[in-house]
């Protein structure tokens, strides 16, 4: 479905301001689609989004707009970048119009009523649309300045995947492939839970081995968590497992991290999630992860730990002790049996 016509990307926040300058510049008409149109005229005035990114210059080829049906009817190819909480009343009225496009989520959430993920609510919205995702290490602010960046664009559907490729992949951003589209979005929302932790143990001053080890058991946490959902265990060993979750726990950038930093710092998380000023996703997951690993019986201790001290009342040195005293597992779940 090469097209000429121009590309939509619907929400105007941190990344979709970036995805839409992204495809601007590879020489992409882009309709940026957002509800506030106090918004859409300051960026067609100033050529900066006032809210978000409000340092980058918004490339000529990017028309702001508030029409989501007219904008609908203009597009092939779709990205969505609405928050979890919106994606679903946002697009349902207009679900007609997304019969046999290309809809690409870029959302790295779970809805709390249903625990599906972004793509499965699309798929129930407009299930003749063509979806795939897009996940991996992709912090907004470095995709507009311009640093090497790669992301993963997972689907079935192979020529999705190739368009997405075409528009995208950039002298300064590179797009994979993926079929595994359940675990790719999976991993990208599993992993904001564990940046709200890292967040935390930067606030607290903890060593460089504490990060390690709290990276490297997360991986695993999640992955156990994703395989009991049929997801294929080695997607978490690329950009949208590893790579997304090294760059979220150790990023000032990522907005979980600064929730958790500012928990640590002593904030509550009302208080941070308002300093924030933009949605942080993982706290919203953390609360369906925490039922769901329970109802499935998924072993997920620092799921627990962090519910624990932000829902729970409990303190983190409690916590803390609670996590180390606990009897060790086995490393890695997915070698194969050795005998020993």
């Amino acid at each position: 479905m090469t097209t000429t016509q121009p590309i939509a990307v619907l929400g105007g926040g941190s990344f979709g301001t970036a995805i839409a300058n992204l495809l601007a510049a590879n020489g992409h008409s882009v309709l940026l689609w957002m509800r506030d149109p106090t918004q859409a005229e300051a960026i067609r005035v100033t050529r900066h989004n006032p809210r978000y990114l409000k340092h980058v210059e918004i490339d000529a080829l990017v028309e702001p707009v508030t029409d989501l049906a007219s904008t609908l009817d203009s597009c092939q190819l779709v990205f969505v970048v609405l928050p979890s909480s919106a994606l679903r009343k946002a697009l349902q009225p207009h679900a007609d119009k997304l019969a046999g496009k290309f809809v690409v989520s870029t959302t790295k959430g779970i809805e709390a009523e249903t625990f599906m993920l972004m793509s499965e609510i699309l798929e129930s919205i407009a299930p003749e649309a063509r979806i795939g995702v897009i996940s991996g290490p992709n912090l907004a602010r470095e995709i507009a300045e311009g640093a090497l960046t790669a992301t993963v664009v997972a689907s079935d559907d192979q020529a999705l995947c190739a368009e997405v490729q075409r528009v995208l992949h950039g002298r300064t951003f590179r797009v994979y492939a993926s079929p595994d589209r359940f675990g790719a979005e999976l991993g990208g929302a599993l992993k904001n839970v564990y940046a709200i932790m890292a967040g935390m143990a930067g606030a607290l001053g903890m060593g460089e081995n504490t990060k390690s080890m709290l990276i490297t058991r997360a991986l695993a946490e999640m992955t156990r968590f994703a395989v009991r959902l049929g997801a294929n265990p080695m997607t978490f060993l690329g950009l949208a497992g590893v790579g997304d979750l090294i760059v979220t726990c150790t990023s000032p950038k990522s907005r979980n991290y600064q929730v958790g930093y500012a928990v640590g710092e002593g904030l509550s998380l009302e208080e941070a999630v308002s300093r924030l000023g933009e949605v942080a996703e993982g706290v919203n997951t953390l609360k369906v992860l925490r039922s769901k690993s329970e109802a499935l019986g998924v072993y997920m201790p620092l799921v627990a730990a962090l519910h624990a001290i932000l829902f729970e009342g409990h303190g983190m040195d409690e916590v803390i002790e609670m996590l180390m005293s606990g009897e060790p597992k086995t490393d890695v779940d997915f070698i194969a049996s050795t005998g020993f």
